[in-house]
């Protein structure tokens, strides 16, 4: 008589060719939204492009299919016996990685530090996400549409404090390169492990194996995603640097800079467009008239630890909002 077995015993799957290639076209979509955001740093752009319109959704977009990628593949290697040696090993290199950005950043650009990035936000939610490889995909789906909602119900300044920061529902933060909080994203890895169970549950992986995979650099990307993402900025920026030489970037306008980046960090905070314009342009005003404005540039003062310049923002944000 032949051994029966279990209809969900463990057994080591294959890669999907055409999965690791997804994820190198998601490391590209990345790479080229970060050069964005270095031709902005060097000056070839306008401050606050990289941050708004269609660059906004596209860096939205990027970071969602991340952490759908990285559901998907959690089902995949631990669905549905849980190896849990190899998933610290993996959450542990990811730990790292976020800890180094974290401590580089501060020490680079300490004003705009990422203290809850991409992978701050992977780590935590693929932990959590064990939570929810046993459980049916419906009740995933339903905890993916509630981690999208929550913000828009619970944002409070109760949860200001740098001990919330990583939640996501905070009225007021510092202003960060790369905040990826756990909500609303943890959602879109549930809804990567969601997905996956639906097609490992009804044996349905199959058409994802028969998928064109693309060139092998391009799996290749995929298969080192850790590896790509740590270095592509370290190249982006040594290459930027080295063309500035030889194509300088254009004289910069300090009204329009300061314009640009206030309305950006504005915008960042979740406010509408016409509210950050008025705060912006209060700003500016009242700036140049206690001749505040030359300083603050220069970096003589400082935004945040001027007691002229916080009065002044107090102001205009009471200003901004009860203008008509």
């Amino acid at each position: 008589m032949a051994e029966q077995t279990e209809p969900h015993t463990h057994l080591r799957r294959p890669r999907l060719p055409a999965l690791d290639a997804a994820r190198g076209l998601a490391l590209i979509a990345m790479a080229t939204y970060h050069f964005s955001w270095d031709l902005e740093f060097f000056g070839y752009l306008a401050p606050g492009t990289s941050t708004q319109g269609f660059l906004r959704i596209y860096a939205r977009l990027i970071a969602s299919t991340f952490l759908f990628l990285a559901g998907f593949s959690l089902v995949l290697a631990q669905y549905p016996t849980l190896r849990l040696q190899p998933f610290l090993r993996r959450l542990g290199v990811i730990v790292a990685a976020a800890l180094a950005i974290s401590v580089a950043t501060y020490w680079f650009t300490p004003d705009s530090w990422i203290f809850f990035g991409i992978l701050h936000a992977i780590a935590l939610s693929s932990l959590i996400g064990l939570l929810f490889l046993k459980a049916p995909p419906l009740v995933t789906l339903v905890a993916a549409a509630v981690s999208f909602a929550l913000p828009s119900l619970l944002r409070s300044p109760s949860f200001d404090a740098w001990y919330f920061w990583f939640l996501g529902l905070s009225e007021t933060l510092p202003r960060s390169n790369d905040y990826v909080p756990l909500l609303p994203w943890i959602g879109a890895l549930l809804t990567g492990i969601a997905m996956a169970r639906f097609l490992v549950d009804g044996n349905r992986l199959g058409w994802i194996a028969r998928l064109p995979a693309g060139p092998a650099w391009l799996r290749w990307g995929g298969r080192h995603s850790l590896t790509v993402y740590l270095l592509h900025q370290p190249v982006l920026i040594a290459g930027l640097y080295l063309a500035s030489f030889v194509v300088p970037p254009p004289a910069v306008d300090p009204v329009a800079s300061y314009i640009g980046s206030c309305e950006a960090s504005c915008a960042e905070q979740g406010n509408e467009a016409e509210l950050c314009q008025r705060f912006c342009s209060c700003t500016l005003e009242g700036l140049q008239a206690e001749n505040l404005f030359e300083p603050l540039q220069s970096g003589a003062i400082l935004g945040d630890q001027d007691a002229r310049i916080q009065t002044l923002a107090e102001e205009c944000t009471l200003r901004s909002q009860s203008a008509p």
